[in-house]
């Protein structure tokens, strides 16, 4: 009996001695390297796989390589593409120059092409029409496509895949980048689609599009119009909203998730985000592509491809040949063509709607493989990801209860604590860094990051880590020891996040999203770590659970590391011409928050391991204290020369405003500044720009149709309210000519309606602001009714915009305006005609290229010539 007491004691006092050793927190002195390495996994893992590349193949390389896409072929071609200069639809460089070189580039692979084996037909597209994009109807006449065809010549099927790119592009950039290098990719994958050994099932469309900046008009003209556009099933769409870097897939189908599996089995550099397609389509990036005229118009299902590194050349004249570096497009030619090989020979382009099975969630794993399954698919596992892993917390607490002999009502109190004190931490988490984005705009000092993305580390990265680890490190600070051990303590933090995510899964599946494929992801990784602990003694032996976690954890800190560097990358530079309406720093600190709590939500309740955790928190909140120091300074001044430009977009305007007498009111000059981004004209200020009377339209808007501005597509009418007019004194030259004739005006036969008849001619590119006055109507007129027949979503003034290429013949149209007594004596509606001379083309007067010179050289101006003629009828 004594011996038996004695060694019970003895193990007792093991147990004792153990349970009080668990207690113990880590040695302070270890956290900064607990917290460095997870900063050096960032730039020795997730930054060298985001940029990598492969080399370009050159043309000596051709012969040891066959079949395969040649990058250095398709940089001469885009170097011949980049020398044009700016191609605006209307212009020669557009309609004549450019058209003349896509059709020789096409005569040269005609030459080469295996003859006994393919056919290539080649046609020039000439069409006219209107849709309605945004608030405005959009009308096209005589713009151009330079359609090719290239099938096998024992083809008999009558599916065609299309390849869609243009070549048109902003007013002053060349568009190497944008799109000049799909251009170039395209003419090179056909190359070497016509000089293959091997046949393919189905016909290939090639479409160059001539006017998709216009806004995609030549895809709509080529869908709805051409006479190869029936028969196309499927369509790859190539975009680039940057200059160089990967090519990104950000949207696919809908509801044809066969094309993402052909592109992960094809895809030779996989990048692709389902996060990406359902940001792109809330509409949040500003900008859009030829992808949803495809799918609108044509009901045909596809991929959407684009490139986006270094979008701050975007649209500018900086937009050049010598900045795509060759293995960017080795990259993307690599891609395409390997695409192009099987779409080509896909047995679902004979009936794409037998095919149709919903949604496909999609996403590429740091470029190394890609995973992609069916909507049906993501709901199951996130459900089931998310049941599994409450099921494994339940009996980690169990098992807790169990081996620490803590009676499971008081575990459960724990876990309840700590469930609300990471919900708490989760709301700072995303809290903090939008009120900093909020003061930030308040003092006036908004994308302080724009040329040093690296600002947002201490801006927005701290403010959310310590946000996160606030309130259980305040917690663990003060609260009392119990029998719990308190490494058990930050396991049941690391639950909570687990708890987070499983219901966050849960809900956005059911709101019917599919990105919480995020969510999935974590509690597979948590899952995993959680099981094998449990099946061990890693479990119980004090931090030793730790190393499980966060071996696993390893993969899911640098998947949402490379994944959320994605949007930072797009949105910086995209920042810079988001309009003024809206704080940019809110939504780069969200991304930065959302990132944060997807890469370190299992890592921060690990900082509580650590003895005077209280000081690490402190040293964040000094980081960011220096980050704010350094961003108030020049460091945060947002824009540089050339690289990353303030932009600024304004119309030289002549106004001539004609009363219903046919007086002349109104005859006066200035310029009209369309607002790129928060900060306005406000960096001017210290310049020797002449800025004087500057002022706001807004106060016009109710005394003249559409505010008396020329404004030029929907996005730039529905700024009006912030957009600024500078009147100058000398009459600006506009260098051309813009005529309204009224050709007939006739009360129809109910004595209710008055048609009117006109003509107009001007530039390629004008507009109609039409505005009934009070007590009249528009019943009807010659363009299509999409905006009269739904008031509840158009309302006067209603906007027309009109553009052509080739055919300059007057455009005439008619509107019938409806009053209710008859009484038709007296001013019916007032009517706004404006021309813009957008294209080099037209020469701009000396007055306004004085103004660009006293500019800073920071700033980078898209400007033309406009005439706006008001006239009341």
């Amino acid at each position: 009996m004594e011996l038996q007491e004695s060694f019970s004691n003895t193990i007792l006092y093991h147990v004792l001695s153990k349970e009080k050793g668990l207690r113990r927190r880590l040695p302070w002195y270890y956290a900064p390297s607990f917290l460095l390495l997870w900063v050096a996994l960032f730039f020795a893992v997730v930054l060298p796989l985001f940029y990598r590349l492969p080399d370009r193949i050159s043309i000596a390389d051709e012969p040891l390589k066959p079949g395969q896409f040649v990058a250095e072929r398709a940089q001469k071609v885009l170097y011949e593409f980049d020398r044009i200069g700016p191609k605006v639809v209307g212009s020669v460089a557009n309609e004549v120059t450019t058209v003349s070189f896509l059709l020789s580039e096409l005569e040269k692979i005609r030459s080469e092409m295996r003859g006994d084996l393919f056919g290539l037909e080649v046609d020039v597209q000439l069409p006219s029409g209107s849709y309605v994009v945004g608030t405005m109807t959009s009308i096209y006449q005589g713009i151009q496509n330079v359609v090719a065809r290239l099938s096998t010549t024992s083809s008999n099927s009558s599916s065609y895949l299309l390849i869609n790119s243009h070549f048109d592009t902003k007013p002053g950039s060349p568009g190497a980048g944008d799109d000049g290098t799909m251009v170039v990719v395209m003419l090179e994958v056909l190359r070497q689609m016509s000089i293959s050994d091997t046949k393919f099932v189905h016909p290939i469309v090639f479409l160059f599009n001539g006017a998709e900046e216009n806004p995609l008009q030549a895809s709509h003209g080529f869908i709805t119009q051409h006479k190869w556009a029936p028969n196309c099933k499927a369509v790859i769409n190539l975009e680039v909203g940057g200059s160089g870097g990967r090519d990104i897939l950000f949207q696919s189908g809908p509801n044809h998730p066969w094309l993402v599996k052909y592109y992960k089995q094809h895809s030779k550099h996989p990048f692709a985000s389902t996060l990406a397609e359902e940001i792109f389509q809330f509409g949040i990036l500003p900008s859009d592509t030829d992808f949803r005229i495809f799918r609108d118009y044509g009901n045909i299902p596809g991929l959407d491809i684009a490139q986006f590194s270094n979008g701050y050349v975007y649209h500018t004249a900086f937009d050049t040949f010598h900045i795509i570096p060759g293995s960017s497009i080795q990259s993307t030619g690599e891609n395409i063509l390997s695409l192009v090989r099987a779409l080509s020979n896909a047995s679902e382009l004979y009936n794409t709607e037998e095919h149709s099975a919903g949604h496909a969630v999609f996403f590429d794993f740091l470029g190394l493989f890609f995973v992609t399954y069916t909507e049906k698919t993501g709901i199951i596992l996130n459900c089931c990801l998310a049941l599994i892993s409450l099921i494994l917390i339940g009996c980690s607490l169990w098992r807790m209860a169990t081996v620490s002999e803590v009676a499971p009502g008081r575990i459960s109190i724990l876990c309840v604590i700590a469930l609300g004190l990471h919900l708490l931490g989760c709301l700072l988490c995303m809290a903090l860094p939008l009120l900093m984005a909020v003061l930030y705009d308040v003092s006036d000092r908004t994308l302080t990051y724009y040329s040093n993305n690296w600002l947002v580390i201490g801006l927005y990265i701290c403010p959310a880590i310590i946000g996160m680890a606030l309130p259980p490190t305040i917690y663990h600070s003060f609260k009392n020891n119990d029998k719990l051990s308190h490494s058990y303590h930050i396991y049941i933090d690391s639950h909570a996040h687990c708890v987070v995510l499983a219901f966050l899964a849960i809900l956005l599946t059911a709101i019917g999203l599919r990105i919480p494929y995020m969510c999935m992801l974590s509690l597979v990784f948590y899952a995993v770590s959680l099981l094998i602990n449990l099946l061990t003694t890693l479990h119980d032996r004090g931090y030793y659970w730790v190393l499980t976690v966060q071996i696993v954890q390893l993969f899911q800190y640098v998947y949402f590391c490379y994944l959320f560097y994605i949007f930072l990358v797009i949105f910086f530079p995209a920042m810079g011409r988001n309009r003024d309406s809206a704080n940019p720093d809110m939504l780069i600190a969200l991304i930065c928050a959302l990132g944060t709590f997807f890469a370190l939500g299992f890592v921060v309740p690990l900082i509580n391991m650590f003895r005077w955790s209280t000081v690490l928190l402190i040293g964040l909140g000094v980081i960011t204290f220096t980050f704010c120091m350094i961003s108030v300074s020049e460091v945060g001044f947002p824009y540089r020369a050339k690289t990353s430009v303030m932009r600024v977009n304004f119309l030289q305007t002549r106004r001539m405003f004609y009363e219903f007498d046919g007086s002349l009111s109104l005859d006066d000059s200035g310029y009209y500044f369309d607002y790129q981004d928060r900060r306005a004209l406000r960096p001017l200020k210290d310049y020797a720009v002449n800025l004087t009377g500057l002022t706001s339209i807004d106060a016009y808007c109710d005394k003249y149709v559409m505010c008396g501005i020329p404004c030029f597509w929907s996005s730039w009418c529905r700024g009006l309210a912030s957009a600024a007019w500078l009147p100058r004194e000398k009459e600006v030259d506009v260098p051309g000519t813009l005529e309204l004739n009224l050709l007939n005006k006739t009360v129809l036969e109910s004595g209710k309606c008055k048609r009117y008849e006109f003509e107009l001619s001007g530039p390629p590119h004008m507009g109609l602001y039409i505005r009934p006055l009070d007590g009249v109507t528009v019943e009807d007129w010659s363009f299509i009714r999409n905006m009269l027949d739904k008031p509840e979503k158009y309302s006067p003034p209603f906007q027309i915009y009109f553009s052509y290429g080739t055919d300059n013949s007057p455009f005439k149209f008619h509107i019938d305006f409806a009053k209710p007594d008859g009484d038709f004596d007296g001013p019916i509606f007032e009517l706004g005609v404006v021309g813009h001379y957008v294209s080099k083309d037209f020469q701009r007067d000396e007055t306004t290229l004085q103004f660009i010179a006293s500019l800073p050289e920071f700033v980078y101006t898209m400007e033309w010539p406009s005439l706006f003629l008001r006239y009341i009828f």
